[in-house]
């Protein structure tokens, strides 16, 4: 199980969610450096404990559990998986 990162990420990468998550499955940092070209955060569903943490963290509402991602939103599963490709 994981969280997926969606549209609401897109463009706006606030890092809040960096900071609460427990395995570090959040990428890419400021530190990174395509951190600036990367459209948005991504989750490795690998790595990620489901914990649900990074989820009230976010202010722009932009973390969903598996059962809340918004049906328009699906394609945002796969965009965080390719990233870690």
């Amino acid at each position: 199980m994981s969280v997926t990162i969606a549209l609401p990420c897109v463009g706006v990468k606030d890092t809040a969610c960096l900071a609460v998550c427990p395995t570090d499955c959040i990428h890419p940092t400021r530190e990174e450096e395509n951190f600036a070209s990367a459209p948005q955060l991504y989750v490795d569903a690998t790595d990620c404990i489901d914990c649900g943490l990074c989820i009230g963290e976010c202010p722009v509402s932009a973390i969903f559990g598996e059962d809340d991602l918004p049906v328009e939103w699906q394609e945002f599963v796969e965009k965080n998986a390719a990233y870690y490709r």
